[in-house]
């Protein structure tokens, strides 16, 4: 398995997954985000297609992209070009809960920190998705957006001048950054409208506290 950005905004890309196995299929077709994928391809399409994102176009009779096992779109602030927002993520729906969210943010993190971003973004509506970013070393930044989404923020702001101090700001830090992570939790649990399983994930990661992050 490989993870690949097929394009960034500025390269137009899109991608046709099967509306029947991912989730927000049809934001990936459209050409205003970059697109970053896993796949299971023998080998990297960047070393047989001089294009990536025609490496997936047209591989059934449906014209989906059979080969994509998870998949992110992304787009740059348009007030501060410093900043890049992860717009949607989305995983097939027979590999759900194999780390393959976590594993491509991470992926997608590390690019775009080469690439020049300073700071990477990204709103969620859900208790599952808040965990994973989590463990892709994003945080709760205390903001909410559109329609009750969480902003969560890479890197943690403040995290870069606590590594360089002492152990008590260490320390503080460390319980300031816990308390942020379920105050997002509280603000789930706070929703009519969760689902029992997703009231008993918030109960128990609360109780947990954050999870280790993915390198």
């Amino acid at each position: 398995m490989h993870c690949e950005v097929i394009g960034w905004p500025e390269d137009a890309p899109t991608l046709r997954l099967d509306y029947r196995e991912f989730g927000y299929a049809g934001k990936f077709a459209m050409s205003s985000t970059g697109k970053a994928v896993c796949h299971d391809h023998p080998e990297p399409v960047a070393d047989t297609h001089d294009d990536p994102a025609a490496a997936f176009a047209g591989r059934d009779s449906d014209d989906y992209a059979t080969d994509v096992l998870a998949a992110v779109a992304f787009n740059e602030d348009r007030t501060d070009d410093g900043v890049l927002w992860l717009r949607y993520v989305t995983v097939r729906a027979d590999r759900r809960g194999d780390g393959l969210g976590p594993r491509l943010l991470a992926f997608v993190r590390d690019r775009a920190l080469d690439r020049g971003y300073e700071r990477l973004r990204i709103a969620v509506n859900n208790p599952y998705s808040y965990e994973a970013l989590y463990k892709t070393g994003f945080a709760y930044t205390g903001r909410e957006t559109g329609i009750a989404e969480l902003v969560l923020e890479h890197p943690e702001r403040g995290a870069l001048d606590a590594a360089t101090q002492g152990d008590d700001v260490g320390g503080a830090s460390t319980a300031d950054a816990a308390a942020r992570y379920r105050e997002g939790l509280a603000a789930f649990a706070d929703r009519d409208d969760l689902s029992a399983n997703e009231r008993e994930f918030v109960a128990e990661k609360r109780e947990r506290g954050p999870p280790a992050t993915t390198r």
